[in-house]
């Protein structure tokens, strides 16, 4: 068992050792603030904080953030370690010239985002605002190096100490904001689609494939359920996917098939014997509890089972209400967290954590499972061509497999249309359900 020294035990240091050592390395460890018992363990050690070594063991140099309660700007400086990046440098002697578990820390709670911001026109947290973008490292998983980093170090003392490579996984998540284009959207939507189509688009057929779709002669662009479900079930390699249903009233932002259509619930029904359910809380719903437990329980009814898991429509979220509205809705798994205009780590990490609120300085019962990437983040908002598409897919995968962990994508079932339009959109998910 390794043992770690500390010279204050807080609830940010104890969440992050625990994120980092047994989340992400499976090393079993405990925690003492008695420099007697540290001194006198025969086993693996380090210690943490302070200004020296209490002995020969392995010593990792400690930021503030860690051993403080209130939420504040941080001047958060840069460096490179090897091919690297870090933040929170620190004075020698230090096992590392950074602090791993400050800058984990900071990571990991989305510090930032509690900051103020400059939001987008959805009042998102941007990218381009993020400390790993403005220093250019999105697309490493940096938290995950940095636990291999003190990995390596604890090894190379205690050669004894069991904590195997861990091992990359890939995860298919789908949001469904509309199971249909056409079919099953009532008469009044259904007559706007045809006017729409006829009068402002002037598109004849756009008319006539509508009418093909709705009298059953041809099957609906948004129908690529088997599709996807065949390609995922040939890779058991592949995580069991995640879809997410979207079941709030009609907006502007939100427009799903009625909750109450049969064949819609039908096709619900089938797809949870494939997948895992997980509901879409509507654009409006990101702080309201009252709300996405509504639209929970519309999908709970029509699966007969308990809904634990959640994305938000838009990746509309703020920190920490929306995450409290989940718990509070008894949704304890949220797949929220990754940027729709960029690609990348946008908690540093692809492995699932806990989620911790800084406003409380509590870790809480909800799991977060960060994606890496959006169907459409390159193509629409980075306008990237198919080569630079499939690189930066690649260079994802590669970031995955050198460390480990999760690499989780995000897809939409009408992005994935038997179209030439779509083309690229499967050629991406076919290579990436091939990984093994």
């Amino acid at each position: 068992m390794l043992l770690v020294h500390v010279p204050r035990l807080t609830n940010r240091l104890g969440y992050t050792l625990n994120v980092l050592l047994r989340t992400i390395l499976n090393i079993d460890y405990q925690i003492t603030t008695s420099k007697e018992l540290f001194l006198n363990h025969q086993g693996p050690r380090f210690s943490y904080g302070g200004d020296a070594p209490l002995a020969d063991e392995p010593f990792f140099r400690a930021e503030k953030i860690l051993f403080e309660t209130s939420i504040a700007p941080h001047d958060v400086q840069h460096l490179m370690v090897g091919d690297t990046h870090a933040i929170f440098p620190v004075e020698q002697p230090s096992a590392l010239p950074f602090d791993p578990f400050a800058a984990s820390f900071f990571m990991l709670s989305r510090y930032e985002e509690y900051l103020p911001f400059l939001p987008d026109v959805h009042g998102r947290f941007p990218a381009e605002q993020s400390l790993a973008f403005r220093y250019g490292f999105l697309t490493q998983a940096v938290v995950d190096r940095w636990a291999l980093m003190v990995r390596d170090i604890l090894v190379k003392s205690y050669p004894e100490l069991e904590s195997p490579q861990p091992s990359a996984k890939f995860q298919v998540t789908v949001d469904i904001d509309a199971a249909y284009c056409y079919r099953h959207k009532g008469i009044l939507r259904t007559c706007r689609g045809f006017l729409r189509d006829a009068f402002i688009a002037h598109d004849i057929n756009a008319v006539k494939r509508r009418f093909r779709v709705i009298i059953g002669k041809e099957q609906d662009p948004f129908d690529t359920f088997d599709y996807i479900l065949d390609h995922t079930n040939q890779h058991p390699s592949i995580i069991k996917p995640v879809f997410f249903i979207l079941l709030g009233d009609y907006s502007i932002y939100d427009k799903p098939i009625p909750h109450t259509n049969r064949q819609q619930r039908q096709l619900l029904q089938h797809l949870c014997d494939y997948t895992k359910p997980g509901i879409h809380p509507s654009y409006y719903s990101f702080e309201n509890t009252a709300e996405i437990a509504k639209e929970t329980q519309r999908l709970a009814a029509i699966l007969h089972r308990h809904i634990g898991r959640s994305r938000f429509h838009f990746l509309r979220l703020k920190f920490p209400q929306s995450f409290h509205a989940l718990i509070d809705a008894n949704i304890l798994h949220d797949y929220s967290l990754g940027y729709p205009e960029e690609p990348g780590f946008r908690c540093g990490t692809g492995t699932p954590y806990p989620f911790f609120d800084l406003s409380t300085n509590q870790e809480l019962p909800l799991k977060l499972h960060p994606f890496a990437i959006m169907d459409t983040t390159l193509s629409r908002y980075k306008k990237l061509d198919a080569s630079g598409i499939e690189a930066i897919y690649q260079q994802l995968i590669a970031e995955t497999r050198r460390n480990g962990g999760v690499l989780s994508t995000l897809w939409h079932n009408q992005n994935l249309e038997d179209s030439p339009l779509c083309a690229h959109n499967r050629q991406m998910f076919e290579m990436f359900v091939k990984q093994e």
